[in-house]
């Protein structure tokens, strides 16, 4: 603040410096002779009277012409010979004759107003020097962080949901900041800094926000980006004075958000290394090992990169601790959904149960961003209320897009594209370990022309039955295809992707295969160890592989082949159902799977024919 009260002091004194200069510096007058007119004049008689003014070695004159015609200014050098007192007094000419001055108002004020710009411009750069600027621009060096005061925040743990560890190990920072004499007496050392590890949307910055409303502390929160500009020096400026005000507002919680944007490892940039970032980094290593024990700031970070962080950072007396937002099971994002539909209208018929265990893998953010696009679903089709179909479209508009009805599609397209998600539905409800599907539909969304929608379970360790089962259904769709038309498309193209994805992590990193239980790829970034892969192995290892890799796809292709022609009438049923209403549930591929026709949804009497065969489960050939 002194700082920029300087800077706008020295533009006041040079625009009041502008303003002297115009006010005082002499103007043309009206009746103003050139020195050759007045030469003139002079010698035919014309000046009547001439008052002489010596200004350094300029001579000023003026007076009255002769017959009174008016007034005359002029100015000469003091040297010229042609205003000598004798020369005037032989033309007839009555002088007043002042003697030379050295020294005038004007030209005193204006030295005395350059020489204070000059010495203000001289203390403001000693004072940024001394306050560890490094630039001539007095706001660089201070911290952007936005400081929220304390009792501002209404954000509690209760508002959070989803992360009930996550909580109960922040709550160890609430009760120090609320009771830190408690502590102190016991000489325990609070941890100075808590990372908060998660995937983006999770929820990390709601939870310090929350940590903050139930401390009642204030709160400053800032991005790691913001430390980081183009002249070096800068992002440390920040890192100082942002602590320097955390200090003066203990006890208070810091919040970093993105922190690997300032905090990554340290000379392993293949480009050369960053100098700004680097000290940035250094700053803030000093600052966070300058805390002492008494001294009641915590600083919260967030990221969703911890691998990439410098081990400095992740010491302990500095960052001492890693809390795990993850993305929340199904019990998690039902109560998320609890609260985001606390100031929505929705209706009975809405069952928040059924929307969590179908929205696996959904976190937080997802979740809000679901109930708002039923409410603006529901407001478009001028209902007061959400409605569960309401819901069920926001989902689909958020995983696949909105609908494209207006798209002109072929009739064989739409056959071949009913063949297709009919595939993957059967296969998933005949394998034992596969995800059911909920939901078939050939309206195109997004660049797809149909999809499948499935209800997965949350499992924390996956089988090699249940990954097996996974690429089963992923080559369902191709198969099925295949089975009804004789002929094959290019609809399979992110199946088989999914499918070479899944089997080559069981070839390289699960050791589910014969090529053996060594680790053949290593993680280079992501979240928790998921990122692009390096391989670490000999060509000929990778020979193997890629045959490993070929023979687990071709097995569970022909193990989905077999399915669907054991049960062939049972897709063409299902297919031309789907064709003619556009989407089929879950109940709905059971139902025909049980014998049962398709009138409006439900189950009715049994085929004529007689009751179809159970599903049969097929042995697994890999």
């Amino acid at each position: 603040m002194k700082r920029a009260a300087w800077g706008w002091g020295l533009a006041a004194a040079a625009l009041l410096l502008v303003v002297l200069i115009g006010v005082l510096s002499p103007r043309p007058r009206a009746g103003e002779l050139t020195l050759t007119d007045f030469t003139a004049a002079l010698q035919g008689r014309q000046i009547q009277t001439a008052r002489v003014q010596y200004q350094n070695n300029t001579a000023l004159l003026s007076g009255q012409l002769d017959g009174g015609r008016g007034q005359y200014r002029t100015r000469t050098l003091a040297s010229d010979p042609a205003i000598t007192l004798d020369q005037l007094q032989a033309r007839g000419v009555q002088v007043t004759y002042e003697q030379p001055s050295r020294l005038n108002a004007f030209s005193l004020l204006g030295g005395l107003l350059s020489g204070l710009l000059i010495l203000g411009l001289i203390v403001l750069l000693l004072r940024s020097r001394q306050g560890g600027g490094t630039d001539a621009a007095s706001t660089f060096g201070k911290s952007k962080a936005a400081v929220i005061s304390e009792g501002q925040i209404k954000l509690a743990f209760s508002d959070v949901a989803g992360c009930d560890e996550a909580k109960s190990d922040l709550q160890e920072v609430v009760d120090f900041l609320r009771h830190p004499e408690r502590y102190h007496q016991l000489g325990a050392r609070i941890p100075h800094g808590v990372l908060l590890v998660g995937p983006p949307g999770s929820g990390k910055t709601l939870l310090a926000k929350a940590v903050a409303g139930e401390a009642k502390v204030p709160y400053f929160s800032i991005s790691g980006s913001d430390f980081v500009e183009m002249f070096v020096g800068v992002g440390a400026a920040r890192v100082r004075d942002l602590f320097e005000q955390a200090r003066k507002s203990a006890p208070c919680i810091v919040f970093i958000d993105e922190i690997d944007a300032v905090g990554r490892k340290r000379g392993v940039n293949l480009q050369g290394g960053n100098d700004e970032r680097e000290q940035t980094l250094n700053q803030l290593l000093v600052e966070m090992d300058g805390f002492q024990s008494g001294q009641e700031v915590i600083i919260l970070a967030a990221t969703n990169r911890p691998d990439v962080l410098d081990a400095a950072l992740l010491r302990p007396g500095r960052f001492d601790r890693q809390v795990v937002v993850d993305a929340p099971d199904v019990r998690g994002r039902e109560m998320i959904l609890r609260i985001h539909a606390r100031k929505k209208p929705l209706d009975p018929s809405v069952d928040l149960a059924v929307i969590a265990r179908r929205t696996a893998g959904m976190v937080g953010a997802d979740l809000e961003n679901l109930l708002n696009e039923a409410a603006l679903g529901a407001a478009r089709a001028g209902r007061s209320r959400i409605v569960m179909r309401d819901v069920e479209e926001a989902r689909d508009r958020v995983l696949m897009g909105p609908e494209r009805r207006s798209m002109v599609v072929r009739e064989a397209d739409r056959k071949v594209t009913a063949y297709h998600e009919v595939g993957h539905a059967l296969a998933a409800q005949l394998l034992p370990h596969a995800d059911k599907a909920h939901k078939l539909t050939i309206v195109p969304r997004g660049r797809s022309l149909g999809s499948a929608l499935y209800t997965p379970e949350d499992r924390m360790h996956h089988t090699r039955a249940a990954l097996l089962d996974r690429i089963c259904v992923a080559l369902a769709g191709h198969a099925a295809e295949e089975v009804a038309t004789g002929q094959i498309t290019t609809g399979a193209a992110n199946d088989f992707q999914q499918a070479t994805s899944i089997a080559r992590r069981m070839v390289t990193e699960w050791g589910m295969s014969d090529v053996g239980m060594t680790a053949l790829a290593q993680e280079s970034g992501g979240y928790l160890g998921y990122g692009p892969q390096q391989e670490v192995y000999s060509d000929h290892t990778a020979s193997r592989i890629d045959s490993e890799v070929a023979r687990i796809i071709g097995a569970q292709y022909e193990r989905a082949v077999t399915l669907l022609n054991e049960h062939a009438h049972v897709l063409h049923r299902l297919t031309d159902a789907l064709v003619a209403r556009e989407f089929l549930t879950g109940e709905d591929v059971q139902v025909a799977l049980s014998g049962a026709t398709l009138e409006d949804g439900a189950a009715s009497k049994p085929d004529e024919e007689g009751p179809a065969p159970q599903p049969t489960l097929t042995p697994n050939p890999a």
